[in-house]
């Protein structure tokens, strides 16, 4: 067994018996419909957020509906949420926006460690390194030597400042002095679309939106932003494989979050519940589809990865000077 799903049956079994009998005691949660809001259009956050509200409505006794609440940078919705009723009836799915742009923008409306609470991790999603084919490019190394000799050379697009595949880049120009010129777009779609035709040279792209063009042969596949590598795409090579790196790792993640101060039990209660979910095969199947790796585990592990990439990343950002636009 692998050691999150380990986490995961002991997370269960121990919030199973903590918060539940204090709900009883307690006001009754949840008493309305439960909405979780996605801070972007189309794409895995919207994918993983339906398959949990169908599957949480009946294990609430409750509706739970998925609401998009898409701009700036997934602004927007992380601010409604953070300025909702603490109560766990509007919960947020989102990923390393949460934890970078504090550092990306200039002034925002609420900060993400003090307005909001972790609930729990959903899933990782692990970045591909692709190009259009007519660049003639076969590997990482060529790609970043050539990114050396002319930083104008090369743009690539995601789907906002801040996102994983934003990071990725930066990440990569920290490590190896190459650059390339970020177009921040609404939403993967368009930002897909243009690096298809050529428009985008480059593409830090989630892996379940590349794995189909790669294997159509209509973008190619110079590594993967992870530590390893991914059982999708088994011939790719890592970043750190592909340049000699020890060091190189950039892996998004989803996660939902609630208004800072929803009660302990709520939380609890919502991590049970989402808990068991990664058990359940038809939810993991979802996942799994979508190029995820299931996660789950504690709201505290949770936590604790967002403060690790707010430092990690935040200084990647300060060094790259990358900013949102």
């Amino acid at each position: 067994m692998r050691r999150r799903e380990l986490l995961v049956s002991s997370a269960s079994l121990m919030l199973s018996g903590v918060g539940l009998p204090a709900l009883a005691q307690g006001q009754a949660f949840p008493s309305k419909t439960v909405r979780i809001v996605v801070p972007a259009l189309v794409g895995s956050a919207d994918v993983f957020a339906r398959a949990m509200a169908q599957r949480l409505g009946p294990a609430l006794g409750q509706s739970v509906i998925v609401e998009q609440k898409p701009g700036a940078g997934t602004n927007i919705g992380n601010d409604f949420v953070a300025k909702s009723a603490p109560d766990g009836h509007t919960l947020l799915i989102n990923g390393l926006p949460l934890v970078t742009n504090q550092a990306l923008y200039a002034s925002l409306p609420y900060n993400t460690m003090r307005d909001l609470v972790p609930v729990i991790e959903v899933a990782e999603v692990t970045n591909v390194v692709t190009v259009h084919p007519s660049l003639g490019i076969n590997s990482l190394s060529e790609l970043v030597q050539q990114a050396r000799n002319d930083p104008n050379k090369f743009n690539h697009g995601t789907p906002g400042a801040g996102s994983s595949g934003h990071l990725a880049a930066e990440l990569l120009g920290v490590k190896t002095g190459a650059k390339f010129t970020h177009v921040p777009y609404q939403g993967n779609a368009q930002a897909t679309n243009d690096h298809l035709g050529g428009t985008l040279q480059v593409g830090f792209v989630n892996l379940p939106v590349a794995m189909q063009f790669v294997k159509a042969g209509r973008l190619k596949a110079l590594a993967v932003t992870g530590s390893r590598r991914s059982a999708l795409l088994p011939d790719v090579p890592t970043v750190n494989e592909a340049l000699g790196l020890n060091d190189y790792e950039l892996v998004g993640w989803f996660g939902i979050l609630a208004p800072a101060k929803t009660p302990p039990e709520v939380v609890l209660r919502l991590n049970a519940e989402i808990n068991k979910l990664m058990r359940e095969p038809s939810f993991l199947e979802v996942i799994r589809g979508a190029g995820g790796d299931p996660l789950g585990g504690t709201p505290a592990q949770f936590e604790a990865r967002m403060r690790r990439d707010e430092a990690r990343l935040s200084e990647v950002i300060r060094i790259s000077g990358a900013k949102a636009n």
